[in-house]
Parts: C-alpha cells; sequence; structure tokens
C-alpha cells in the first residue's frame, strides 16, 4: 500500500476515533450529558423551538412549532417531574402545520422555581393562566392536553376559564377519587402515615430505584442500561427536594380532588384516554369524568400504563387527532348552517 494513502487512513481512522471516544467517553462519565443533547437533537430534528415568555419577574420556558392559523392553537401540560420535551415522542406524529406548545410546568426545568410560589393545583392553574396571556394564546379558543398532574391543572382550567378553551384532552389525569383502589395509593397512604417522605416511589435516588419507578409507570418493560439509570437519577437528583415539596403540596387536601370538584364546570368537549394497565392512577377514573363531564368520550389503551405518552405516542396522536378534527369539523358546520 502506498505510503500516502496509509497515512490518509490513519488520519480518516483518528479523525473519527475522537467523536467516537468523545461518546463512549460522554457515554461511560457523563451520561446525564448525553440525555440533554438527546432531547436537544429530537427538538431540533421534529422543528421544535425553545423560548421563554416573561410575566412580571416569572418566567416561563415554552417549545413551539408552527403557527397560530385557521385551527385551533393546541396547549400540552406534562406531568409531575417531567418536563416540556416528554410531549415529543408524540410529536412526531402530529402534523407540521399545527400550532403546538410544549411547557415547562411551575417550577419545572426552564421555569421559574420560587419558595414562595403557589403549587397546588389552583395555583399552577393561575400561573398556566399568566403563561397563556403573556404569549396571546387565548385571543382565541385552545385545545388543551394534559397528563397526569398536568391532566389535573388542564381539567381545572378548562372549568375555570370555559370560554378560553374550545376542546381539551385528559391523560390518565390525577385529581379524582379513584373507586377502584391501587398498590401504589395503598403505598402512599402508608408513607403519610408513617411520614416517610423520603420513601416516595416517584422520586427515585438511586439507579435501581429509577428502574422501579419506570416499571411501575410503564407496563412495557423497557430494557435500559444501567449508564442510562444512572443519567436520569443524576439529572433528577438536584430537584429531588423541590419534587417531595411539590408531591406533599399536590396530594394534600387543597389539591387531592380538584379535578374532582371542577369537572361538572367543564363545559368544553372532552377527551380521556388511560392506560387500562395503569398502576399509578387506577383506569376507573375514567368512568368518574365520564359520568360527569357532559360531552365527554373515553379511551382505553389496553397493555398500556401510566406513560401512555412514551408507551403508546403513535396511538395517542391518532386519537388525539381524530377527537379534535371531529370537534371542529362539528364546530364549523354549526357556522355554516
Amino acid at each position: 500500500m502506498d505510503l500516502d494513502v496509509l497515512n490518509m487512513f490513519v488520519i480518516a481512522g483518528g479523525t473519527l476515533a475522537i467523536p467516537i471516544l468523545a461518546f463512549v467517553a460522554s457515554f461511560l462519565l457523563w451520561p446525564s450529558a448525553l440525555i440533554k443533547i438527546y432531547y436537544w437533537y429530537w427538538r431540533r430534528a421534529l422543528g421544535m423551538q425553545v423560548r421563554y415568555a416573561n410575566y412580571d419577574d416569572y418566567r416561563f420556558c415554552f417549545s413551539y412549532r408552527g403557527r397560530p392559523g385557521f385551527r385551533p392553537s393546541i396547549l400540552m401540560l406534562h406531568g409531575f417531574s417531567a418536563h416540556k420535551d416528554m410531549w415529543l415522542s408524540v410529536v412526531k406524529f402530529l402534523p407540521k402545520n399545527l400550532h403546538l406548545v410544549c411547557v415547562d410546568m411551575p417550577g419545572h426545568e426552564g421555569t421559574t422555581r420560587s419558595s414562595l410560589d403557589d403549587y397546588s393545583i389552583n395555583g399552577q392553574v393561575k400561573r398556566i393562566h399568566q403563561f397563556v396571556e403573556c404569549i396571546k394564546l387565548n385571543r382565541k379558543p385552545f385545545h388543551l392536553i394534559g397528563t397526569s398532574m398536568g391532566g389535573n391543572v388542564a381539567g381545572v382550567y378548562a372549568a375555570q376559564y370555559p370560554a378560553e378553551i374550545c376542546s381539551l384532552s385528559l391523560v390518565c389525569p390525577a385529581g379524582l377519587p379513584y373507586p377502584t383502589d391501587n398498590k401504589f395509593l395503598k403505598h402512599l397512604r402508608e408513607l403519610k402515615e408513617s411520614e416517610r417522605i423520603d420513601r416516595i416511589p416517584l422520586i427515585p435516588s438511586t439507579p435501581e430505584e429509577m428502574a422501579d419507578m419506570l416499571k411501575l409507570c410503564s407496563y412495557v418493560r423497557f430494557k435500559v442500561p444501567q449508564q442510562i439509570l444512572q443519567g436520569l437519577v443524576d439529572v433528577r437528583i438536584p430537584h429531588n427536594e423541590f419534587y417531595r415539596k411539590l408531591f406533599l403540596e399536590i396530594i394534600a387536601e387543597k389539591s387531592r380532588h380538584a379535578l374532582h370538584e371542577n369537572m361538572s364546570k367543564i363545559k368544553a368537549p372532552t377527551q380521556i384516554i388511560w392506560g387500562k394497565q395503569d398502576q399509578v392512577l387506577d383506569v376507573s377514573g375514567a368512568d368518574v369524568l365520564a359520568k360527569s363531564v357532559s360531552d365527554c368520550q373515553v379511551h382505553i389503551l389496553e397493555n398500556c400504563g401510566h406513560s401512555v405518552v412514551v408507551e403508546r405516542p403513535r396511538k395517542t396522536a391518532k386519537l388525539i387527532l381524530e377527537f379534535f378534527a371531529l370537534v371542529h369539523n362539528t364546530e364549523n358546520n354549526k357556522k355554516l348552517a
């Protein structure tokens, strides 16, 4: 082999080795950094842009795609201890001509966290309304989606600001009395009685506890490498004290049944999506809502747990789009009649 050609291969090999070694080092030494890069890349690939909105001295972080148009905008509220990027798996299956907004909930990720803030469900509803006003999303009624804690907030928002919501999708929402008790809720009562708030299953502090949380939240058993589990824990640990405070706030008397207390005031057409094997918030909550919300349709997903958005993103997007189209085609027909 010609010496110049050999040198070229050596140089090329060395050049390729640098990013490969950097990737391996990141995976082994800084898995949390790799996770952040992963979300950054996914947002970029899906065309989601990150922006900030300020309400006085309070800052909201959100991502969006598209512009307000003929069809209603869609606002998506994530669950406890998550962030705006949890919706990316669903965004992937939504049309690019829809105006989508995913916001970090109060105290989460890039949105302001203050020890003086009210993190009750009503307090969060007020903050989300401030965000909506900041970006002028309520110039005309919009479609609101929320999951888990975000579903509790979304339902109460729709009840308190009915003129702003044209339709509502609640994905396994919190805030209800569940006719069927489950192991998780029983465990919570035991923790509350023993005051062992350091053992909340949804606030892991080790890779093993993270693996247990994933099993609790998902029916599908994901095979997650130890290094990724460590990275997921590393990302969360600095926030665990806040998560404990927030968790105790949303299960307290003031917030525990907030959606139940407001559901009869929901006037917008409503869609309920729930995983049949949800071990966190029992699927029996779907019947509670269906009996009290006048215009409501229910979808129960087989072989699916609490993390509906992660486990069944394509199906979730399909159901939302079908409901969205049905509601707004009906509304347009009424206007033309």
